[in-house]
């Protein structure tokens, strides 16, 4: 009943962000060699905007969660930047630091040849409002660090900025203050809309659009998001339940 609870108002957040980070109709032309650092926590306005961009730019990003309290990644923001702000990128193929959520995708779509549809569509204000009123259908989730074993290696997620089950797991995931490989898996084509179960009996369209589709299709043999893989413990699965639940009993305390 609670995890039913916890979709309904996630997809109050997706609601109220207007949907922002879904599609990557068009991706960024360039990839970068060595992944971006990205510090930041999954309930701040300013970080779903830019994970939002992230989406559309369909870049993937290392991310290290710095929730309040945290203190396993959010002490290194300010040795590296100067001032403990959120979001934080590092750049290790160009060397750019860079904060602000409007000056680091303009970067990013400058420095890896993309375009960003909503920003065009929609003034900044209006999206700070938006993301703004969507952290407030959620005013705790993914805000406050809670005692945690560290990996010895970052997981992997494959999810979408406005998916409202893969928002569940990276709230836990930065709640825990657990880094991981962000996989954004964004919808490459209008047949790939909808839920799966309906997108795939309805559309009948191909299912790898994307590089990160056609990944997850390669390795899983369907398209379904989130998906969690931990290489400290070789396990991988599919639905925001069980992997919330493997989270909590692996790595709280």
């Amino acid at each position: 009943m609670q995890h039913a609870l916890n979709v309904a108002s996630s997809v109050l957040t997706s609601t109220a962000a207007l949907w922002r980070g879904t599609d990557a109709f068009r991706p960024a032309r360039k990839q970068p060699e060595q992944p971006l650092a990205l510090y930041e926590f999954e309930g701040c306005p300013y970080c779903r905007m830019l994970r939002s961009a992230l989406t559309e730019l369909d870049l993937d990003v290392m991310i290290y969660p710095c929730p309040k309290n945290g203190t396993r990644f959010r002490p290194k923001v300010a040795t590296l930047g100067g001032k403990t702000q959120f979001p934080f990128l590092h750049d290790p193929n160009t060397g750019a630091r860079l904060y602000e959520s409007a000056d680091i995708a303009e970067y990013l779509a400058r420095t890896y040849d993309g375009k960003l549809r909503a920003e065009r569509a929609l003034p900044h204000s209006l999206s700070l409002l938006g993301s703004m009123t969507a952290s407030a259908t959620r005013p705790h989730a993914g805000m406050r660090a809670r005692p945690s074993r560290a990996p010895e290696q970052p997981l992997e997620l494959y999810s979408f900025e406005s998916s409202p089950y893969s928002r569940l797991v990276r709230e836990k995931l930065c709640e825990l203050e657990l880094p991981y490989l962000l996989h954004n898996t964004g919808k490459a084509r209008w047949s790939d809309m909808g839920p799966p179960q309906m997108r795939d009996r309805l559309f009948k369209g191909p299912k790898d659009g994307s590089r990160n589709r056609r990944a997850l299709l390669e390795r899983t043999g369907r398209v379904q998001v989130p998906y969690l893989i931990d290489p400290n413990t070789g396990s991988e699965m599919y639905e925001s339940a069980a992997i919330i639940d493997y989270l909590q009993r692996t790595y709280a305390l």
